[in-house]
């Protein structure tokens, strides 16, 4: 039997975890009810599997993410319900993590993504040196068309308008 291989072939059925309730974040009790685990195993996983990493508080409480409690979840099934050992559980989630695809997967894409990248970084650069010219600054295509002088849209205001002549029926 190899290392890597559970030890029981026949495993007890041990009953389904609770469903994960939609939360930000778990305490270790709420993560050790919902995988029927004492909180000391919870701990002693945290330093076997190094996937398992939940945050602390500022109180020094662990803080549990959901991802952290669907991992914790994966490490009891791997040890409890398949028999693996612990270097053969975190073998086979070391496997697992391996085989996700890369997820900057577009980089290596064909010539048309990397033009439409390229477009796009253009924009955002475009963009950005907009966001960082000052308030009052105008581009150089606001500064290429002249702008009409208050005076001089005043002047246009008080013209007098050209007003229609309307016949009437003595003058044709």
């Amino acid at each position: 039997m190899g290392r890597d291989e559970p030890i029981r072939r026949n495993a007890a059925p041990v009953a389904p975890p609770a469903e994960i309730p939609d939360k930000l974040y778990f305490r270790i009790g709420e993560v050790a009810r919902l995988c029927q685990v004492p909180a000391y195993v919870l701990r002693f996983w945290e330093n076997e599997f190094p996937q398992l990493r939940p945050n602390k508080g500022g109180t020094g409480q662990r803080l549990y993410r959901r991802r952290d409690v669907e991992m914790a979840l994966r490490v009891r099934s791997l040890l409890k319900e398949e028999g693996y050992t612990i270097p053969g559980a975190r073998a086979v989630l070391k496997a697992e993590f391996k085989q996700k695809d890369p997820q900057l997967s577009l980089i290596s894409g064909t010539a048309l993504d990397r033009k439409a990248l390229r477009g796009i970084r253009d924009e955002l650069a475009a963009l950005a040196a907009m966001l960082t010219r000052p308030v009052g600054a105008a581009s150089r295509r606001e500064k290429q068309q002249p702008i009409p002088s208050l005076r001089a849209q005043r002047r246009a205001a008080s013209a007098p308008a050209e007003r229609p002549t309307i016949p009437f029926e003595g003058q044709e």
